[in-house]
């Protein structure tokens, strides 16, 4: 099967070109991504970036008195990369996977190798990748902050939901209220309250750690703009490579 077949799964390493995903094959490893697991913790080095085919990831932040607050979410449609999660917000940080599932993880030397390639006098297709897809997760730590600030707790539940199942193709997460409560900041009453209204509408349905979404057009018409604004910025983004306007 070509390079290009095998990874259609991560939408990053499917909009690179044929050559680019030959050179990365050899080095590609497909690797489960356990519920729980640390990828990356404050301080730590990261050996191996990883792309989510079945799993996602949260970035998560560590305030002074051990409460956690997730600050962006990393799916098929992206990568970890230690090269994004040391910049930023200069907040103790780690990165766990929240959904369990397959990646791809590659040496991060590799990485580096392919990110400063050039081809004549201009960078390669996996640099401008990795550029914009970093400016798309600095968007969504923006966007983040303002929607928990200025929406509902259901308009806010709506949109992480929406995001969850978008970053892994799949409808049904395996998930707790409490944990979604830890994850969005806010108290466990207001995410049972919240997910209650949405499963009495027909949107969801909850059973012992189990969320079906079974109406995603209704929960697109409860969700906040903030769900949009950030599915406009990665089509923007990822639309016309060759376009250096998006970066402005």
């Amino acid at each position: 099967m070509e390079a290009a077949q095998v990874f259609t799964r991560n939408d990053l390493l499917n909009l690179l070109p044929q050559d680019d995903l030959e050179r990365l094959a050899p080095y590609l490893e497909s690797v489960w991504m356990a519920q729980g697991e640390v990828i990356f913790g404050s301080g730590d080095r990261l050996n191996y970036a990883y792309f989510p085919l079945s799993c996602t990831v949260a970035m998560v932040s560590i305030m002074e008195n051990g409460s956690l607050f997730e600050i962006a979410l990393i799916g098929n449609e992206g990568v970890v990369d230690s090269n994004f999660l040391t910049t930023g917000t200069s907040l103790p940080k780690v990165v766990v996977v929240r959904s369990a599932g397959y990646a791809f993880r590659l040496p991060i030397k590799v990485l580096d190798r392919e990110f400063n390639r050039t081809g004549g006098r201009r960078k390669g297709t996996l640099h401008q990748l990795l550029l914009r897809y970093s400016q798309l997760l600095m968007i969504q730590m923006a966007q983040t902050a303002l929607c928990n600030r200025h929406h509902s707790i259901e308009q806010q539940l709506c949109r992480w939901l929406l995001m969850s199942i978008d970053k892994q193709d799949s409808n049904e997460l395996h998930i707790t209220q409490e944990s979604i409560a830890e994850m969005m900041g806010v108290r466990r009453e207001g995410i049972t309250v919240s997910a209650g209204k949405l499963q009495r509408a027909g949107l969801m349905t909850y059973h012992r750690g189990r969320i079906l979404v079974t109406d995603r057009s209704g929960l697109e018409a409860h969700v906040c703009e903030c769900y949009q604004t950030l599915k406009r910025e990665s089509t923007r983004l990822f639309s016309q490579l060759d376009d250096p306007t998006p970066f402005t």
